[in-house]
């Protein structure tokens, strides 16, 4: 028998907001201006990764004014649980990544597991240079070795994050700012 999913609404009433919707404004159109100077006008692949980082990638997006070409790959470790496990690749990327700069676009980097395994895949493509964009990164020392950020929006804390692309047992990616459940 499974477990009945339980409802966003009894999140939000255990849950604090960590950033809201005009901070994270503010901190892409900041993120964009500085991947525009580290491209140099060079147009890269803007790998998005789905589903956590739609909503992201595409407000990154209209905030480079760099040329970009757009695909996306699906893989995930969760499937709706709140731990991760093996890695399942569900869509691979169509665009040649032989010889260019990606920029693989990532709602969160949490232990960053799933993100390294999509950036050696990208390196095993050919790409010449994979740059990380993350919305966001928690604060903990389980990193996955050799995993970072090149552009971070925000840090959060070691907790249940969702919202802005994240989910709560697959709800709530679409809410406009960022929560965290708290402690019990």
């Amino acid at each position: 028998m499974t477990t009945p999913t339980p409802p966003l609404a009894d999140a939000l009433a255990r849950a604090d907001l960590l950033h809201a919707r005009a901070e994270l404004d503010a901190v892409i159109a900041a993120m964009g201006q500085r991947i525009d100077a580290t491209l140099a006008g060079e147009r890269a692949v803007f790998l998005t990764v789905m589903n956590g980082a739609l909503i992201f990638a595409g407000q990154l997006a209209l905030a480079i004014r760099t040329d970009l070409e757009f695909d996306y790959v699906h893989a995930t470790r969760y499937r709706g649980a709140t731990t991760g496990s093996e890695l399942h690749w569900l869509r691979e990327p169509m665009v040649s990544l032989q010889d260019r700069v990606v920029l693989l676009v990532d709602d969160i980097l949490d232990e960053g597991h799933t993100l390294k395994a999509v950036r050696e895949d990208c390196y095993r493509r050919g790409a010449r240079k994979v740059l990380i964009a993350s919305l966001c990164s928690k604060r903990h020392d389980r990193l996955a070795a050799g995993m970072a950020s090149d552009f971070n929006g925000v840090e959060l804390p070691d907790r249940y994050v969702f919202g802005f692309g994240m989910d709560y047992h697959e709800q709530g990616r679409n809410l406009p700012g960022i929560y965290a459940l708290r402690e019990t």
